[in-house]
């Protein structure tokens, strides 16, 4: 039980929708969601295709815990090969879409093809359907949210779409659910725009069925304890959500600035979650309103935000006077420092658009502040950009280039390349902080080493939620280690890397490893699915999942030489706070993850850990 061990499948090209029973064998060994989705996904597609070509497949998948009384139980990813990266795809979002879904009675959907003009999926149950989208094109995801409520009578319809950007071909879109919730990073909207695919629309009253219900609420009510017990899922992020990071980063030297020339941003503090909850503005009103949860979550770390009416960014704007979807942390340092901006209003205005248009805040505050850079070079002119000053610190830059960027118009469209092809197109490439494409997120690696190691065998590209090593060295979680120093950190990646990819594949949040490790996760696991589960097959699993998407990254093309950082983060050292002085120490750690792998001098797995894993 808990799966609902029924899929999906929607060939897009003949417009059909069958079903088909899960793959229960595979189901065992990866679990669902994240796992469960990439082995469908390496099944069925060649590594080498073209991310936007038909024959890529695009997965939204749930996890077993989805949609049950689990405390963050809203879980779902969308899995393909993604357009920015070229490398396998995995973005996890919550909200409340994931639960309707499975409510409805679905593992999974997966999406063939391509449809000759724009279309939507509506799902009623067990019954889906195809539906034309021509009116829906070119509308933003807020509108096409609006609309679909409207036009089937149903307030509790749950939506997951692209906006502008995805359609435009951004290669940073996302896929936007319940307004404000992304699978945000790796171009997954890209693809689904490549596919004529506006929307998903689900209506599920069919309910979630567990093993041991008894068992299961007893397991999820003690684990629910430890939740609201802990400092930071109890206490810190309900209050300053993730922000609660903004001033914590900067004071330890690991906030990347202005292109990540610096590790400190002297605006910090203007931008941070407790600057969202002073009085400001005309109106004298704090940017917060409120936080917010998603579906089964006890946490409730999401910001809901407002902005003063009398910025420049919204006069004469009224959709944006109401309250939005609220910064987070990562969306707050590259809108801006990244970009040299502390204009807090500037940032939630350009945050509003990213949700509104769907794409990436993070890789296009990274890309805008790339471009910034190369405009104080001189590389950019006012020719290239229209007239717009991209100079560090400029909210009216970081703004005009969020509307231009959703719209494909003007530098826009050369922002939504991404940073790696734009710097590579004015030719300056190291200028680029990204690995694999993917521009690297809030922390530093010359002052958090482990994020360097991080940053650069994350199997997605750049990402700080394959292995969030910051708990460890910053906030001694499990336990505390020396964010300087890079003995250990091999092993403490690995795990971290293992440990997620079971977590992402449950259908819970990963916010609650805060508070649980792999230990809270098995009994709930093991009380609602069917079967004998345990902390070492979990443990397994995620290691089965790690292997899995490296070999699908060996087989697209990529190479062990695509697991390192930016020339200016092995170069050019840190200037300012604790980790003055330093660069990332990768050429120390790299070897000895290999090693602690399983994998050779190449970073390919052996095949007596291809064996082991069964793969």
């Amino acid at each position: 039980m808990s799966w609902q061990k029924k899929i999906l499948r929607v060939n897009l090209t003949e417009g059909s929708c069958t079903a088909e029973p899960l793959n229960m064998e595979w189901a065992n060994d990866y679990l669902g969601q994240r796992g469960l989705a990439t082995k469908y996904l390496v099944e069925e597609i060649d590594p080498k295709v073209d991310p936007l070509s038909p024959e890529n497949k695009l997965i939204f998948a749930t996890g077993p815990l989805t949609g049950t009384m689990a405390s963050t139980a809203a879980r779902y990813s969308v899995i393909t090969k993604g357009a920015l990266t070229g490398a396998i795809a995995c973005s996890n979002s919550g909200g409340y879409f994931g639960a309707e879904l499975k409510f409805a009675g679905w593992d999974m959907i997966i999406f063939e093809g391509r449809a000759e003009q724009p279309v939507y999926l509506y799902i009623q149950d067990d019954e889906a359907t195809l539906l034309p989208a021509d009116d829906l094109w070119g509308r933003s995801v807020w509108e096409t949210d609006e609309l679909l409520k409207k036009r089937h009578q149903e307030p509790e319809l749950k939506i997951s779409a692209i906006g502008r950007a995805g359609e435009e071909g951004v290669l940073f879109a996302c896929i936007v659910n319940d307004l404000h919730r992304a699978a945000g990073r790796s171009g997954v909207g890209t693809v689904m725009g490549s596919k004529n695919l506006k929307a998903i629309a689900v209506r599920g009253t069919k309910g979630v069925k567990v093993k041991d219900p008894q068992r299961f609420m007893q397991t999820v009510a003690e684990k629910k304890q430890v939740l609201a017990e802990n400092a930071v899922t109890g206490q810190g992020l309900p209050t300053y959500g993730t922000q609660v990071l903004m001033n914590v980063i900067n004071e330890v030297g690991a906030l990347p600035t202005r292109n990540a020339r610096e590790v400190q941003f002297e605006g910090a503090s203007e931008i941070s979650g407790e600057a969202m909850h002073e009085p400001r503005g005309s109106e004298h009103k704090p940017n917060l309103v409120t936080n917010q949860a998603c579906f089964g979550c006890t946490i409730a770390c999401g910001r809901v935000s407002r902005i003063d009416k009398e910025h420049y960014t919204v006069v004469n704007r009224p959709e944006y006077w109401g309250a939005s979807g609220g910064l987070e942390y990562e969306n707050a340092w590259s809108l801006g420092a990244d970009t040299g901006v502390d204009d807090l209003d500037a940032l939630t205005f350009a945050n509003f658009i990213c949700n509104e248009q769907g794409f990436d805040p993070i890789t296009f505050g990274a890309t805008l502040a790339a471009a910034m850079e190369l405009y104080g070079m001189g590389v950019i002119t006012d020719e290239d950009t229209g007239g717009v000053a991209l100079e560090f610190g400029s909210a009216e830059a970081l703004t005009t280039m969020a509307e231009l960027t959703a719209r494909g118009e003007g530098f826009g469209r050369i922002l939504g390349l991404g940073s790696k092809r734009l710097c590579e197109k004015y030719g300056h490439p190291d200028l680029s902080m990204s690995v694999k494409g993917q521009e690297f997120p809030a922390y530093d690696p010359r002052g958090i080493q482990g994020m360097g190691l991080t940053y650069a065998t994350s199997n997605r590209g750049a990402c700080h939620l394959r292995s969030y090593t910051v708990a460890s060295e910053i906030l001694g979680i499990p336990e505390k280690t020396d964010p300087l120093a890079t003995e250990g950190k091999a092993g403490l990646v690995k795990a971290f890397q293992d440990a997620t990819a079971a977590v992402d594949s449950t259908g819970l949040c990963l916010f609650t490893t805060f508070a649980w490790s792999l230990e809270d996760f098995w009994p709930q696991v093991d009380a609602a699915c069917d079967g004998d589960w345990s902390l070492e097959r979990l443990a397994e699993i995620g290691e089965r999942i790690w292997n899995m998407e490296r070999q699908f990254n060996l087989d697209a093309g990529f190479t062990g030489k695509d697991d390192t950082l930016p020339k200016r983060l092995l170069k050019e050292a840190a200037r300012t706070g604790p980790a003055e002085g330093k660069v990332s120490g990768l050429d120390q750690m790299l070897p000895e993850y290999y090693q602690l792998r399983g994998w050779d001098e190449n970073g390919v797995p052996t095949q007596e850990t291809m064996q082991r894993l069964g793969l």
